[in-house]
């Protein structure tokens, strides 16, 4: 894909004013969304990613715009198991309805950058070391065992890892909430309760980046797609929290289609690695003939897996919700 650099100083400079303005109109009220609001930015930001597939078929190819696609939906995805944790954060610190935009906003620009960087660092492995895409494969399906074993629902609640722990005992803070990261009291500069919560959307970011870009890039190698697929799923990232927040909660089966998704990702990826292999203790340093998955079964296969799983689990759901009822 012959991307010219001006087009990436574009794409990148477009989200940079999309995000700035966001700052900008939560800083100055902030508040909780209305529905019409959230259901406005939310239509234009997937509107926006469906235009852009159609605007890559037309100048690159389907194969091209299929692999943005389904790498714009796998993201999608994995940003939805996101929420969960976002919840659970939220809920863990108290945050008010009212500042919760302005800490989901700096976590997604948190999320932005850090993913950035793990597509560059990735797109650098890719092309120097062929091999990668075993360890990419191999990442993945552990990813997915570990998203199988834990079931139906995540845990209840969030615990704080050490990062975290290290933050709130070192630096001076102020329980005070509003819309700074850090406040001055008594004289003092000191952080506020809403940079202890960016901290932990931060860090928990910076663990989804771990599965999403290995993910992606067993869809596309190309760089271009990976960066605008991870930003169509991120800028309306904010909206969808409040917009199907209690939704989620009837999701039950999300672990495990996120975890069959993941497990057909890392095997495309271990199938590409085997057909491209270029390590001197296998097959001599010989690709091995094996079958290769095109990418419009791959994208058919993430619409499937996708589909069955919210539909299974808002199955389940209304069940539970009718024997609650028939029993109370």
């Amino acid at each position: 894909m012959n991307v010219q650099p001006w087009q990436w100083y574009l794409t990148i400079g477009i989200a940079a004013a999309i995000l700035i303005f966001d700052v900008i109109m939560i800083a100055r009220r902030p508040h909780r969304p209305t529905t019409r609001e959230l259901s406005v930015a939310l239509t234009f930001y997937v509107g926006a990613a469906i235009a852009f597939g159609i605007w890559v078929w037309m100048s690159h190819g389907s194969q091209l715009a299929g692999e943005f696609y389904a790498g714009w939906l796998t993201e999608y995805s994995l940003s939805i198991d996101n929420l969960f944790i976002f919840l659970l954060i939220m809920a863990r610190f108290g945050v008010p309805e009212k500042f919760q935009q302005t800490a989901l906003m700096w976590g997604i620009i948190i999320a932005i950058v850090l993913r950035g960087i793990f597509i560059a660092v990735g797109a650098a492995a890719i092309n120097n070391f062929a091999w990668v895409f075993y360890i990419f494969g191999a990442f993945l399906i552990y990813t997915a065992i570990k998203l199988a074993k834990e079931g139906e629902s995540h845990d209840e609640e969030y615990e704080e890892n050490a990062f975290m722990r290290w933050v709130e005992r070192t630096f001076p803070s102020t329980k005070e909430w509003s819309t700074k990261l850090i406040t001055k009291e008594n004289g003092k500069r000191v952080i506020t309760p809403l940079f202890i919560v960016v901290a932990a959307l931060g860090t928990t970011d910076l663990l989804f980046a771990l599965d999403s870009i290995p993910a992606i890039y067993g869809l596309t190698r190309e760089p271009y797609l990976v960066l605008t697929a991870n930003l169509f799923a991120l800028m309306g990232l904010r909206q969808l929290y409040f917009l199907i927040g209690g939704l989620l909660q009837k999701l039950v089966y999300l672990s495990l289609g996120l975890a069959v998704l993941l497990a057909f990702i890392g095997v495309k990826l271990i199938l590409h690695a085997l057909h491209e292999n270029n390590l001197p203790f296998l097959n001599n340093g010989e690709g091995f003939k094996v079958p290769e998955i095109p990418i419009a079964v791959s994208l058919g296969a993430i619409v499937v897996i996708l589909g069955i799983t919210t539909i299974a689990s808002l199955w389940k759901s209304r069940r539970e919700a009718r024997e609650g009822a028939s029993h109370g």
